[in-house]
């Protein structure tokens, strides 16, 4: 089945390309365009009142998609920001402790792992990263590094963003965490709707980042925190936003919501979570909930990963692939091939029109909704033609 009509503005923009960087930066829907139009018009109508809108309506709405696709328990312990960098910063500012000692792998994504060596650099944390490989052994070594150690804080990717690899391991961190530490961060950007996550077990003792610009396919601005109730009640790092409502602290201190609006920032452009509340909308108009999205992108990662397993695709079948299809699991919505041509392969590509991306030597090929079975055979017959 083809979903292409849902997408019919961003394909007819570029009719002879073939986008196959769903992972990284996802086509819109139709749905997103006329959302855009509507923030728009609301903001000129409402005008100063536009926040009591934003704060009544539209909030409210995507608080309430992302805790319908996590399993959260109450939607008050979401709160968005424009990258989930600032909610970062936020919730790392939140550690009373100096130096803040985190776990982690070396394997996050440039948000975290560039800001964890510039604080390392002035003394503000002390980091141990736990190595991806041996891929096999991974979780069983992390989860003995946050067993054995003295951590503050553990920040760890559900979907690693370069090998597509999943961590299986969060209930079991998830027993370790509490409000006096440690606190466990997951980053869910390559998770949060392209595998079913449900969070309803744990809600209560992690925090989840994520964010629309990947497989919410609402682009960028609209990242969200969820915070666990009791857990970094007074970050360092606050917007003035984090002061309206139920407020808690110290006769004459700083004031700070009880749910997740303790990690608010200040103004921003709302704009975002209109497109992510019309393409959650679209979504439900239609049936599809992440596990079809994800059946579908599934079925043509398997089309072109048997071509790549065949020899069908040129050079490719030289490349490790990293996260191997294995039925039965959840996965990246993404094929990671690794080679040492992998930059030029991409940039073959780029010169047929075909999108992929590179992260050093790995070459990915991100699925979705926009594409169908012809898609997937024009990219095989494209990547047939490298050298």
């Amino acid at each position: 089945m083809s979903f292409k009509p849902l997408f019919s503005r961003a394909l007819s923009l570029a009719p002879g390309r073939l986008h196959f960087a769903a992972h990284s930066h996802h086509l819109w829907p139709d749905v997103s365009h006329e959302a855009q139009m509507r923030a728009w018009d609301d903001a000129m109508r409402h005008a100063d009142r536009k926040w009591d809108l934003v704060f009544g309506e539209v909030i409210p709405e995507a608080q309430g998609h992302v805790a319908h696709e996590l399993g959260l328990p109450s939607p008050d312990s979401v709160v968005f920001a424009p990258n989930t960098h600032d909610l970062l910063l936020r919730l790392v500012s939140g550690v009373e402790r100096k130096p803040v000692r985190i776990l982690s792998t070396d394997g996050e994504f440039h948000s975290f792992r560039r800001q964890a060596e510039r604080w390392e650099e002035v003394g503000e944390v002390v980091v141990d990263r736990v190595p991806l490989e041996p891929f096999d052994s991974f979780a069983a070594r992390f989860l003995a590094a946050a067993r054995a150690g003295s951590f503050d804080l553990i920040f760890i990717s559900q979907v690693f963003f370069r090998t597509g690899g999943l961590f299986d391991g969060l209930a079991d961190l998830a027993a370790l965490a509490g409000p006096a530490g440690p606190w466990v961060v997951v980053d869910g950007y390559h998770g949060f709707m392209a595998t079913t996550t449900d969070l309803s077990d744990v809600a209560d003792r992690v925090f989840y980042l994520a964010g629309g610009y990947k497989y919410a396919m609402s682009g960028e601005g609209v990242c969200f925190l969820h915070a666990p109730p009791g857990f970094a009640p007074r970050p360092v790092v606050t917007g003035w936003f984090a002061e309206f409502g139920d407020l808690e602290g110290p006769p004459g201190g700083v004031g700070y919501r009880t749910d997740g609006g303790r990690f608010w920032g200040a103004t921003f452009d709302a704009s975002a979570l209109y497109r992510f509340n019309a393409v959650r909308r679209m979504l439900d108009e239609a049936g599809l909930t992440t596990a079809d999205v994800s059946a579908h992108a599934l079925s043509l990662q398997r089309r072109f990963g048997a071509a790549v397993g065949a020899g069908a695709c040129g050079p490719l079948g030289s490349a490790e692939v990293l996260n191997p299809i294995r039925e039965g699991e959840g996965r990246a919505r993404f094929l990671a091939l690794r080679h040492p041509d992998a930059p030029r392969w991409r940039a073959d590509l780029l010169e047929r029109n075909v999108i992929t991306d590179v992260r050093e030597d790995v070459i990915r090929f991100g699925f979705g909704l926009y594409q169908d079975e012809a898609d997937v055979d024009a990219l095989i017959a494209a990547c047939a033609g490298l050298d």
